[in-house]
């Protein structure tokens, strides 16, 4: 069932509880995440920012059960990844959550049609056309369809990407750094189409970003640093953001001079 504008009635898309992670052991031991606890709402377009190390990108690979916490619980669609098997989340992945990664990861064999219904595809489930067409002509790639990705410049396979991450009628679509390879015309063309995603489509995303104009296109920034979430803004300015950065950079620079 495609999701509506107004769906969204203050539902959580996706939760974390108290996740910690940490990699390796003893003296090399790294807390990349150190008992984060947030909600991701229905229908709202989210940035995670911070400093380099901060552990957005890992934040976001544990909700997207693409990495497993050391302990907490994270919640996608009202589902406990903890409690499901490696077949459950397999499934969850496929059919519940929509990913658009900064190398594009398009299959260069296949035109961009068939990149776009690659996971439909290997779910073995036909496509619904109405939502296919809506898709494509929101994302404008119906004239560059026949095409394989090396016909096509990087911001348009980019949008491929972003069309076959909303195919499936995700709950969630992730986003990391989905703009970190592209020029800024072609980063406003897909940021673009995320925003209206969640304005005409009532998706839900989530995007892992270091770019202040990219997450301007937000409702919502989340600032993490050292782990934690230390600040939000809803409603950001680039100039908003550009300031609080700074502020995350400055005291990332002077914890590690003391």
């Amino acid at each position: 069932m495609t999701q509506q504008p107004g769906d969204a009635t203050n539902a959580v898309a996706a939760s974390a509880r108290d996740l910690i992670k940490v990699y390796g052991k003893g003296e090399a031991e790294v807390r990349a995440l150190d008992g984060v606890t947030v909600d991701l709402m229905q229908g709202e377009f989210t940035a995670i920012m911070g400093p380099s190390g901060s552990g957005k990108s890992t934040l976001m690979h544990c909700l997207a059960a693409l990495d497993t916490p050391t302990s907490g619980e994270a919640v996608v669609d009202g589902t406990s990844l903890g409690k499901l098997k490696d077949k459950d989340l397999t499934t969850l992945r496929r059919e519940r959550v929509g990913f658009v990664f900064q190398s594009f990861n398009l299959v260069p064999t296949l035109s961009a049609e068939e990149n776009i219904l690659l996971p439909l595809s290997l779910a073995g489930r036909k496509p619904d056309r109405a939502w296919f067409d809506q898709v494509v002509d929101a994302v404008g790639l119906r004239p560059r369809l026949g095409h394989r990705p090396s016909e096509m410049s990087g911001g348009q396979q980019q949008r491929v990407a972003c069309a076959r991450a909303l195919v499936s009628q995700p709950r969630i679509v992730f986003a990391d750094e989905p703009t970190g390879n592209l020029d800024s015309t072609s980063s406003a063309e897909v940021l673009g189409f995320l925003r209206r995603s969640v304005d005409e489509f009532g998706q839900t995303v989530v995007m892992v970003t270091h770019d202040p104009v990219a997450a301007s296109y937000t409702d919502r920034v989340l600032f993490l640093a050292d782990g934690v979430i230390v600040d939000e803004l809803r409603s950001p300015d680039r100039d908003q953001i550009l300031a609080k950065m700074a502020s995350l950079q400055d005291a990332a620079v002077k914890k590690a001079a003391s």
